[in-house]
């Protein structure tokens, strides 16, 4: 490893990122973060805004464990869900580099008693969630601790969504397949690989697969705000590679040196994870290996958020702005890819549409109150939540507070609303209409008012 590639030693990096938090008065984002954490009840938040490879903007918010009162530092740990994938992927993209594997090699060869509706799964069709597999294994369970082998094999007498490479669709069954092929082919443990390959010679000495058994420093609670009540998140026990790593604000930044500094992958390979794929029919997917690949009021962005129970994650890149944005959050009730946006709008002005709020009286709110049927599984719960609503769904997710827009439409984010329409008789009708606000295409969808 030559100057260049040398990490920034512990105590180096630390000062760095306190001056940047230190020097970051008060301005119009933290008003916005804090406002946005008091409006979805959000325990605590960790961001971070770096412009062309340099951080601008480090701040931490509330408390990474609200029980002993504990502040979210830089180096408090957060689960990163789905965050992980980009990991994943890279972790493959090394061993293409190594010549270990190919893109288009079968992931049959990497795994035993391989069923014969996989024989046309490629690596690449895994990555890119074109491989027809499940979104997960039948039979599995968050709470049980098993091997990922066995977690595979589960797979093996379900049909296949699609055949390979016909159409999109999320699978963290197949990230798990991703670990043994890795496993396979980089002789060792994936675990061991990347802390090896990736962690330790980028310097980020507290990113490690996830654990609750092993003491972790620093580590976050996770919480859910439900019923008007923040809760303990019951975690996840198993380990799986679709979300497989815990991290910090501080290590993630390293890892988005990492990326613009091309430490770890040639501009070519960086290049092929943020293409979207295309399907046999030539249509594209908008994803390409671990990466969203979308625009934004014109502006091109690399995406991938997180979702664990209790937590939240986002990291945005708006390539051609040269801004990136990371923001970890350790509660279920806030849309870290709106606030990403929000954050960029400040550096990137007429990224985000403003959507003013208006008061309303109590009575006008009142009307809406009540249940909601979205689909035969999810009845939403409408209430009255201070100056706006709240609602909660019945599939066990956070309570979300609406602000209202006007007297008739509410919003979550910028990008999502719910809209009450008015029935022959007079009673308000629920419609959620998505992509309001973003050129990726609204969807909508109505909800039978059940009382």
């Amino acid at each position: 490893m030559n100057n260049c590639d040398r990490p920034i030693s512990g105590i180096a990096a630390g000062l760095l990122l306190l001056f940047y938090a230190s020097s970051s008065s008060a301005d119009a984002i933290d008003t916005y973060i804090r406002a946005e954490m008091t409006n979805q009840r959000l325990p605590g938040l960790a961001l971070a805004v770096i412009r062309d490879g340099k951080p601008i903007k480090v701040k931490t918010y509330g408390f990474a464990n609200l029980e002993l009162k504990v502040p979210v530092t830089g180096d408090t740990v957060f689960r990163l869900g789905s965050m992980s994938k980009q990991i994943i992927a890279t972790g493959v993209m090394l061993l293409v580099a190594d010549g270990k594997l190919t893109l288009d090699d079968p992931v049959c060869g990497y795994l035993e008693n391989c069923p014969e509706s996989w024989l046309g799964i490629t690596i690449r069709h895994v990555l890119s969630h074109t491989s027809g597999l499940p979104l997960e294994a039948p039979g599995n369970s968050p709470f049980k601790v098993e091997d990922v082998v066995d977690v595979i094999r589960r797979g093996y007498d379900v049909p296949l969504l699609s055949k390979p490479g016909e159409k999109w669709a999320y699978s963290n069954l197949g990230y798990a397949v991703l670990e043994e092929v890795i496993h396979q082919a980089a002789g060792r443990s994936w675990a061991d690989f990347f802390t090896e390959r990736i962690f330790r010679p980028l310097g980020m000495n507290a990113t490690r697969t996830t654990d609750l058994i092993e003491i972790v420093p620093n580590r976050a609670a996770g919480y859910q705000f439900r019923d008007s009540t923040q809760r303990n998140a019951l975690p996840l026990m198993a380990l799986r590679p679709g979300g497989a790593f815990l991290s910090t604000l501080n290590d993630l930044i390293k890892w988005d040196a990492a990326i613009t500094e091309g430490k770890l992958l040639t501009p070519t390979m960086q290049a092929q994870m943020w293409t979207p794929a295309l399907l046999a029919d030539g249509s594209s997917t908008r994803y390409g290996f671990a990466f969203w690949v979308d625009q934004v009021a014109g502006h091109r962005r690399i995406r991938h958020g997180g979702t664990e129970p209790g937590f939240r994650t986002e990291y945005s890149r708006f390539v051609d702005d040269k801004i990136d944005i990371i923001v970890l959050v350790n509660g279920e009730s806030m849309v870290p890819d709106d606030v990403a946006v929000e954050v960029a709008n400040y550096f990137i002005p007429g990224l985000s549409t403003d959507r003013k709020t208006i008061t309303l009286e109590p009575k006008v709110l009142a009307a809406y109150a009540g249940q909601s049927q979205v689909n035969p599984s999810n009845i939403l719960t409408i209430a009255v939540d201070g100056t706006g609503l709240s609602a909660q769904s019945s599939e066990g997710y956070a309570q979300f507070h609406l602000r209202a827009e006007t007297p008739d439409v509410f919003f979550l984010s910028k990008d999502e609303s719910y809209v009450f329409t008015r029935d022959p008789a007079g009673a308000p009708q629920l419609e959620i209409r998505l992509g309001t606000a973003k050129s990726v295409g609204a969807t909508e969808v109505k909800a039978q008012r059940l009382q």
